[in-house]
């Protein structure tokens, strides 16, 4: 059955308090989504972003964000005024590139809140809240601990914090969770709300037959809990800095490659107890979504290694990974889980054959398909039924940016493949030939849905500010008419969800 969907990151949201939330407009999305024929919601990585503000660049591999959390449904719930003078405040400074002084706002009210809970919360909401914390205690321990001594250490990476706590020696752990309890508590409870929202906000698009499509980084941020808490599942050395970093070498698109910074795990003990830290991870991810984009999937066959001292990604070297061997032991103990494969980027004979074994469905790209004279893998003839097509991710321009970046003869050559008109638009065109392609599921970003152009695309990769994850909504785009128009599209080439149709 083909299908089809719209990636909007919960921040692109409208939203009167800086930044899109789990609140009411999420709920008109899922509405929206509803009308328009659509059967999939595509966010972008949804745990607390740190330096940069990048959704890839969390201090948690399994905590969500704070800044998603929706203030109104706080003051419903009682734990914020209305009148609060810091809550107005925040609603008056609405529009942030920069997530740093949101964060400091949201930090305060979500203090308050927290205050407010522990005081006045009844037996039946404290019960959720202990099982909540029960449930997630192999997480939720390390992460709330963490980031209270993030706040006691002034902000900077753990890696900088005093030896005895930084190694984590066991005396330093127990002092400071008495000393910091108060804290500690604020952070649980933070996590609390967020999944409170979130999975409400799942089961009412669920509901409507809408399926949230999630997205997991391959890797962790050095400045997380789950570096701090498991070094010795990663390529540290005995004061646990890195030894070798993530990134891609260079290519056509980046002369120097691209350097993310990413501690590299140690596949190699992580082999000894059957992968569990990925098993619980992808199980984990597999309750928040239904449908899991897990990234950079070719560094699992084989990644690149760049020297941690190294300022660009030149003199990295390729190391083997655990393919089908992490693969199977998902499936062993997990049964059949579904995953999206971004098998993007440099792709070996290795790389396909394990895509193969694994059964995952791959990803193409529509922008990456007109470049030179050779039959390129991501034009559309060349597609096979388990994929998923995209004109553009998140990390690419709009088509409007790109196609007006083209040179004369590409841009020709794309406007001959694609047949594009002036009448029916560039957009129209490239929606068009994905939602025509034989792909089982096609994926349009919202920019392109609304013919935005370059300033409207959400990151240039390898870059930080600028710009990046800070587009949002403005409120009066989600017409009737829109909704019209790409239910039609959706019903033209019967991607239209049964439940939707009748």
């Amino acid at each position: 059955m083909h299908s089809c969907g719209i990636l909007l990151h919960i921040s692109s949201l409208h939203g009167k308090y800086g930044i899109g939330t789990l609140g009411e407009n999420a709920y008109k999305f899922v509405d929206f989504l509803k009308e328009s024929g659509q059967e999939y919601w595509q966010i972008l990585p949804i745990g607390p972003t740190g330096y940069g503000d990048s959704p890839y660049q969390s201090y948690s591999a399994y905590a969500g964000n704070p800044l998603l959390i929706d203030l109104d449904m706080l003051v419903k719930d009682g734990l914020i005024s209305a009148d609060d003078h810091d809550l107005i405040t925040l609603g008056k400074k609405n529009d942030f590139e920069d997530y740093a002084q949101l964060f400091t706002y949201k930090n305060i009210l979500l203090h308050k809140a927290s205050k407010a809970f522990y005081e006045t919360a009844s037996a039946k909401v404290l019960e959720e809240y202990n099982n909540f914390c029960f449930a997630n205690k192999f997480w939720l321990d390390d992460y709330a601990l963490f980031m209270a001594l993030k706040y006691h250490f002034g902000h900077v990476m753990w890696t900088e914090w005093d030896d005895d706590i930084r190694l984590r020696k066991k005396n330093a752990v127990a002092g400071y969770i008495k000393m910091l309890q108060k804290e500690i508590n604020c952070w649980k409870f933070i996590q609390f709300k967020f999944f409170e929202q979130y999975l409400a906000l799942k089961e009412y698009a669920n509901k409507n037959g809408i399926k949230i499509y999630g997205d997991m980084p391959i890797y962790v941020s050095m400045d997380s809990s789950d570096i701090w808490a498991n070094p010795e599942m990663f390529m540290l050395d005995k004061d646990c800095r890195p030894t070798k970093v993530a990134g891609c070498p260079p290519d056509g698109f980046s002369p120097t490659g691209q350097l993310w910074g990413n501690p590299l795990y140690d596949w190699d003990k992580m082999a000894e107890d059957g992968y569990k830290w990925w098993v619980s991870r992808v199980e984990y991810s597999s309750k928040l979504f239904d449908l899991t984009r897990i990234d950079h999937f070719r560094g699992f066959e084989s990644f690149y290694a760049i020297p941690a001292e190294d300022k660009t990604a030149e003199n990295g070297e390729w190391l083997q990974g655990p393919s089908m061997k992490l693969f199977n032991a998902i499936k062993r103990q997990l049964g059949e889980v579904k995953l999206v494969a971004e098998d993007l980027g440099f792709l070996t004979d290795d790389v396909r054959a394990m895509l193969k074994a694994a059964g995952y469905p791959g990803m193409n790209v529509l922008e990456f398909a007109f470049y030179g004279k050779e039959d390129s893998s991501y034009l559309p003839h060349n597609y096979v039924r388990n994929s998923v097509t995209y004109i553009g991710t998140h990390d690419n321009d709009t088509a409007i940016g790109w196609y007006n970046s083209l040179d004369k003869a590409t841009k020709k050559y794309a406007k001959q493949y694609m047949a594009l008109t002036k009448k029916e638009g560039v957009c129209g065109g490239l929606i068009r030939t994905a939602f025509s392609s034989v792909s089982d599921l096609v994926i349009i970003q919202m920019q392109d849905y609304l013919e935005l152009g370059a300033k409207a695309r959400m990151n240039i990769p390898s870059t930080i500010g600028g710009g990046n994850w800070a587009w949002r909504l403005k409120g009066n785009e989600l017409t009737p008419a829109l909704s019209k128009k790409i239910r039609k599209l959706a019903k033209r080439y019967h991607r239209i969800p049964k439940i939707v149709e009748e």
